[in-house]
This record gives structure tokens, C-alpha cells and sequence, in this order.
């Protein structure tokens, strides 16, 4: 993963719930309801969609999933790298709506780790 001159790929981690609307609409906080957050919030967190810059962040986001069941791992194609914002927590986010067209589904339906030690 990472940069080339000509594309910038990011990844965002969601329900297998949401896999329907993010088909349809993309990345857009604003519909969120159909599954928990990755951190399990009802709601969005921020006003906008969180990303993952590489695998170890994927790692992570795979390892916190509290969403109650399996999930995907989204890929986000750039033309250029993206100018992303900070949570309150430390995570990047786009603060825009990411269209379908974008987005690629590179690994679907990972299930949730059984134990965390």
C-alpha cells in the first residue's frame, strides 16, 4: 500500500450491513444507522468518513470491530492524496461524502475476532 504519482488508496472498514447503501451512495455519514460504528457509536462521530491510511490501521479498526457481526473493508481510490482532518481520538477523516465510483470492495464478510487478549 501507499502513494504512486498517479493514485492515492485508502481504506475505510464498515458493517456488512452497510454494503447496500455504500453501493449505492458511497461513503456518507450521514446515512449511518443501518449497523453500529466500528467503536460501536450509534451515531457518526464526526462530520465525515473515517479512513484508514494503511494495513496496520486496517489491522486495528478489524481488531475494535464492535459492530456485532462480520465486516468489509472498503478501498478508496484518489487521484491525488486527500485532505484529511483529525478526531478529537487520533483517527483521520475525509470531511466529505465519498462516491460510489470511488470504491472498490477488496475483502468482504471478515469476521469478528472471537477473543482479545
Amino acid at each position: 500500500m501507499g502513494w504512486t504519482p498517479d493514485e492515492a488508496r485508502m481504506f475505510h472498514v464498515s458493517s456488512i450491513a452497510n454494503r447496500g447503501s455504500i453501493t449505492r451512495h458511497g461513503l456518507d455519514w450521514s446515512r449511518m444507522g443501518a449497523a453500529r460504528g466500528i467503536a460501536g457509536s450509534r451515531g457518526p462521530e464526526v462530520a465525515g468518513v473515517f479512513l484508514c491510511t494503511d494495513e496496520f490501521q486496517v489491522d486495528f479498526f478489524l481488531r475494535i470491530n464492535n459492530t456485532g457481526g462480520p465486516v468489509d473493508v472498503w478501498s478508496v481510490r484518489f487521484d491525488t492524496p486527500p485532505d484529511l482532518e483529525t478526531s478529537p481520538e487520533g483517527f483521520c477523516y475525509l470531511p466529505q461524502r465519498v462516491p460510489p465510483e470511488m470504491l472498490t470492495l477488496p475483502c468482504q464478510a471478515v469476521p469478528p475476532e472471537s477473543t482479545y487478549d
